[in-house]
């Protein structure tokens, strides 16, 4: 398959949010014409936004997929709503969240989808899990994951061997 790599960032707080991950990942390689290339580790990060909620396990994703980015983000949603996502107010606890960080070197700036994801350069929890799969990746307009990572404030973001195990008895 010739397609465009995208970086999908993956988080859950909710419901066995290890296992949420794990599933995500299984269902991205699901997606019709795209195939899961790169994961990375699981990490546990402090939530950002609203603070009275559990902690996190993020991780991020490469894909190579023929779909146009709008088709792509339709079929994010559509496995977070399979997983339970609920959108009930802005940095909510959540089942799943998948979102589209890049989508090859393209800029895109449309309703309900801003491609490169617009916080992603200053959030540690985004930044850690790429480095790991892409350091030399370059987000358009901020430079590389590996310089903005020197930038951020990483203390908060730890790789979860909790999660691994979590999942492995599952």
């Amino acid at each position: 398959m010739t397609g465009v790599t995208a970086y999908i960032a993956l988080g859950s707080n909710l419901e066995n949010p290890a296992v949420q991950i794990e599933a995500a990942f299984g269902a991205l390689a699901t997606i019709a014409g795209s195939r899961l290339v790169k994961r990375s580790s699981l990490y546990r990060t402090a939530p950002v936004g609203f603070a009275d909620q559990p902690d996190f396990i993020n991780a991020v994703g490469a894909i190579e997929t023929v779909l146009e980015p709008r088709a792509l983000l339709d079929a994010l949603l559509a496995l977070e709503a399979a997983r339970g996502r609920a959108r009930t107010f802005a940095n909510a606890p959540r089942t799943l969240d998948l979102d589209v960080l890049l989508y090859g070197e393209r800029q895109i700036n449309e309703h309900g989808l801003t491609v490169p994801h617009p916080h992603m350069h200053e959030r540690a929890f985004v930044l850690v899990p790429l480095a790991e799969i892409a350091p030399d990746c370059v987000i358009p307009g901020r430079g590389t994951v590996r310089e903005l990572l020197r930038q951020v404030d990483q203390r908060g973001v730890r790789i979860d061997e909790g999660a691994r195990k979590a999942v492995n008895a599952s």
